[in-house]
């Protein structure tokens, strides 16, 4: 929970509990009975421990939780400012994989995305002097990915004959993960790795209908679904004979831009 909340629980906790001791004080005051007595004793007793008790616990919480948030909103690699995992951390899966597929693209590497989600095996599939890598970007928000993650890219790189994989991460791998990874021909990308991968890298805003991005591919963005785009001549119409760049997933997506 957000930490204010755990404030907000000490502070009812505390004004719930001083109410029943001040209550029970009364009450046994006023009753001349031995049993009922007793109990607002027992009751009072509990009240008054717990009056700062429970708020004390909640408000523990509550330090445990601002924490927590400050190590979200910080880089675990440790190469990133806190605005610089902010931005990152705002990102949503389709954009974050972008992003990494560009960043691999300039590195020589020949991508290609998958037709998955956000959850399926692997997202990217990276080719270069005729060996193929996958890479995995599933849990990259998670502050520490385990084994079972790197072992299901085992599995899919078997079945797909693939010669690596990368899996990445803005946190951190387990011991387990990492000794895994490095008897299976993949590797582990942190976020301290993540940031030197995509450092002067950027991904277009999907609104931005700005002008051509320049990469070092030369195929720009799709402005429409963040996609890859591909050059293509108009074969009728005003504008015949002319090149443009068109969304490589035409027709299911109509993106276009003027070379």
């Amino acid at each position: 929970m957000p930490w204010w909340v755990g404030v907000m629980f000490a502070l009812a906790a505390y004004l719930l509990l001083h109410s029943v001791v001040t209550r029970e004080i009364t009450v046994a005051s006023q009753l001349g009975i031995m049993g009922g007595a007793m109990s607002s004793a027992f009751l009072i007793s509990l009240a008054s421990w717990g009056q700062y008790l429970l708020p004390a616990i909640f408000l523990v919480g509550a330090a445990v939780s601002a924490y927590e948030r400050s190590r979200r909103e910080e880089s675990p690699g440790g190469a990133a400012t806190r605005a610089e995992w902010g931005a990152l951390n705002a990102m949503t899966w389709r954009q974050f994989e972008t992003l990494v597929g560009e960043s691999f693209r300039r590195k020589g590497y020949s991508v290609t995305k998958t037709a998955g989600g956000s959850d399926s095996d692997f997202n990217l599939v990276l080719k270069q002097q005729g060996q193929t890598f996958l890479v995995q970007c599933k849990q990259w928000r998670a502050i520490k990915v385990g084994v079972t993650t790197v072992r299901e890219l085992n599995v899919v790189m078997e079945a797909q004959g693939a010669n690596g994989g990368f899996v990445v991460t803005s946190g951190l791998f387990t011991d387990e993960a990492q000794a895994f990874a490095r008897n299976h021909h993949i590797e582990l990308l942190d976020g301290k790795a993540l940031h030197e991968l995509i450092k002067g890298v950027t991904v277009p805003d999907k609104a931005g209908l700005s002008p051509l991005i320049a990469v070092t591919s030369g195929a720009p963005f799709c402005p429409e679904c963040q996609g890859r785009m591909t050059l293509r001549k108009a074969k009728r119409g005003k504008h015949a004979g002319k090149t443009y760049w068109c969304c490589m997933r035409y027709p299911d997506c109509k993106g276009r831009r003027r070379v």
